[in-house]
């Protein structure tokens, strides 16, 4: 393999967002408030409301994604936006955007990919169920995928349906209220396996020219020494937060282990055969992956009896071997390979990268382009990764979404945490005049699309 392989004919170039980091205009058009409508700004982080205005600013952005060569978009629906109350009547006007953002996108030639649930459930659905606690929360997607499965190839269940068995799972949730008990987390994790397989199986029976995928964050953890408990609560955090998930989402059973340890800790109850029977017939047509960084686990920093999932919260320590950005997350391509081939193996299935990126603080001075070297070191190495993962290893990929072409609040609401190739000119409470400005970055990710990867 040489720097200069290109990839694969009608390989898919783009990028990835969620509705609540780009629409704004949070009480437009008949849109009902969501969970993260409610949340207010900080002095590091901005509130919801207006996000990169998106809902009122696509156009310009679709002619941007085009100049770049983009040709795929994953984007989010917002629940409350097509359904105000998450339950009951549909509101055509939040509807109506969405045909025109698909219709926008395919005519500039770029393919439209949904998310149908990126952490942002209907705050009335949140309130009355305390979220995917509740089984009486159904995913509206059968409707949506009425609306627009004859134009969008790619669908989504959940955005990095991991996360939903680890303690973020009480935020994305809808989780209201409750004292976030291990039981409560594995009943979320339950409940959404569930939703997927379910929309799995209407998608296969009812919209079979569509294809619907899981995703997960994938977590890139090794052990911080050769110590055997290093290697033993490395090997069960992934066996509990990346590969049960791939199961149930792929397979649709629990491993064997975790089921165990579900009986043995008092959460059998969870376990019920009729809805073991349902999650039997999920099935995904691919495997997608979100991708940002690796860490290392250090047996000593555990506390006894914690649970797997949570090892995360304890562990985690600096690995020596790698740079790391601001925040922290540490670079590692190679773990990048490493993901790609761990999620094939497992899956069989074509795999979807469609997040991968990294952050950093930046200012704009009015006039020159912003020079982010370092954003261009970094999807540089990772696609040299990628390239090899398929050449070498033989993984099937069906393309690469970066996060973020455009600058987004990031998922804590904190717009100075920069990934896109794109400049936004507003901050966390200044909303300035939010011009697009390509950064240095975007010339060289157009030049790689142009080129298939050639040159990268």
């Amino acid at each position: 393999m040489t720097p200069n392989t290109p990839f694969p004919a009608n390989f898919l170039w783009g990028n990835s967002v969620s509705t609540m980091q780009t629409e704004g205009a949070w009480d437009a058009d008949g849109k009902g408030r969501s969970v993260y409508d409610i949340r207010p700004a900080t002095d590091h982080s901005s509130d919801w409301q207006v996000a990169i205005d998106d809902y009122h600013r696509y156009p310009e952005d679709i002619a941007l994604m085009k100049d770049l060569g983009m040709t795929c978009y994953r984007f989010s629906i917002s629940w409350s936006r097509v359904q105000p109350n998450g339950t009951g009547a549909f509101n055509e006007a939040g509807i109506a955007f969405y045909e025109r953002l698909i219709d926008d996108l395919l005519a500039a030639g770029i393919t439209p990919m949904i998310c149908l649930y990126h952490f942002d459930m209907p705050l009335a659905l949140a309130e009355k169920y305390n979220g995917f606690i509740s089984r009486e929360v159904v995913v509206y997607a059968r409707e949506m995928l009425r609306r627009f499965a004859d134009r969008v190839p790619y669908w989504l269940t959940f955005n990095e349906q991991n996360l939903y068995g680890l303690t973020d799972s009480f935020i994305i949730s809808g989780y209201l209220h409750g004292d976030k008990t291990l039981h409560d987390l594995y009943q979320i994790q339950h409940n959404v396996a569930l939703a997927h397989a379910l929309v799995t199986q209407i998608v296969h029976a009812d919209f079979p020219q569509a294809k619907i995928g899981a995703m997960i964050a994938h977590q890139q953890i090794y052990p911080a020494t050769p110590h055997p408990q290093d290697v033993w609560i490395t090997q069960q955090y992934h066996t509990f937060v990346n590969d049960n998930v791939i199961r149930l989402d792929t397979q649709g059973t629990y491993i064997p282990q975790v089921a165990h340890y579900m009986r043995t800790h008092g959460m059998g109850d969870i376990l019920k055969e009729c809805e073991l029977a349902e999650l039997a017939g999920a099935r995904s047509d691919f495997a997608a992956m979100s991708y940002y960084w690796s860490s290392t686990f250090d047996h000593t920093k555990l506390p006894a009896n914690t649970a797997p999932n949570w090892y995360n919260q304890y562990a985690v320590k600096k690995n020596p071997y790698l740079d790391a950005n601001t925040w922290g997350w540490q670079i590692d391509p190679t773990g990048f390979r490493s993901a790609l081939n761990a999620l094939y193996q497992q899956t069989g299935l074509p795999i979807f990268p469609i997040e991968n990126g990294i952050a950093a603080k930046e200012s704009w001075n009015g006039t020159d382009a912003i020079d982010d070297g370092y954003r261009i070191l970094y999807h540089r190495a990772h696609l040299h990764a990628l390239q090899v993962a398929i050449t070498e290893d033989g993984v099937p990929v069906i393309g690469y979404l970066g996060w973020g072409w455009i600058d987004i609040p990031s998922s804590q609401g904190d717009m100075e945490k920069r990934y896109g190739v794109v400049y936004v000119n507003r901050g966390n409470h200044d909303l300035r005049d939010m011009a697009r400005v390509p950064k240095r970055s975007y010339a060289w990710l157009k030049q790689v699309i142009q080129s298939n990867g050639r040159q990268l």
